[in-house]
């Protein structure tokens, strides 16, 4: 059985082989990584911001990359199709992506609908209220979004495989500077796609 440290570089390394094939994908990934450890400091002072600046700017930026600028189609660096790299990913694949997503849309139209969201919280008293409401019910939606997709690989695989995925996602944006800090450069130097030469990296 391999450690807990090696599972998490297999994971890793999986990630980046399999879906970080776009420059632009890896540019996106770069900004939204700076943007999570932005919304990692703010977490000290106000959680619900930091939820704002973690899906307005963090997600939606790094979900564009997945959802508009990985290609879709033969993967020939690792021989493996897109349908193949869907069925075997461990965390959130496009499908699982889309239902979070919509969770994450929705959940600003129902708080405007209903400011008490159901008896959740006391009557808003302005913009600022709401907003930071939005917050709280956004930091809710990753937070869970997070704990459920790691209890479903403890329960279809192992739990090790869920905490390493946990672990994993949570230094991603640590983990994403250093891989893709060179990705802005490549795109100037008009490379589309990276060539994937580089060797693991444990």
């Amino acid at each position: 059985m391999p450690s807990f440290r090696e599972a998490l570089a297999t994971q890793r390394w999986d990630d980046h082989r399999y879906y970080h094939h776009s420059r632009i994908n890896q540019t996106l990934h770069l900004f939204s990584a700076i943007s999570f450890l932005a919304a990692y400091a703010t977490c000290v002072v106000s959680p619900a911001l930091a939820a704002l600046v973690g899906w307005l700017l963090a997600m939606v930026s790094r979900q564009a990359g997945h959802f508009f600028f990985e290609p879709k189609g033969y993967d020939t660096v690792n021989g493996a199709t897109h349908e193949h790299k869907e069925a075997i990913k461990v965390g959130y694949n496009l499908r699982r992506k889309t239902v979070l997503l919509a969770v994450w849309a929705v959940a600003p139209v129902l708080l405007w609908i209903d400011p008490t969201l159901f008896g959740a919280f006391r009557a808003q008293t302005g913009a600022a209220d709401f907003l930071r409401r939005l917050g709280e019910v956004w930091l809710a939606v990753g937070t869970g979004g997070l704990l459920f997709r790691t209890a479903q690989l403890a329960f279809i695989k192992d739990p090790k495989t869920g905490l390493v995925w946990l672990t994993k996602i949570l230094t991603d944006p640590f983990h994403d500077v250093q891989l893709y800090y060179k990705a802005p450069l490549h795109l100037l130097r008009g490379e589309r796609l990276d060539p994937m030469m580089t060797e693991r990296r444990a």
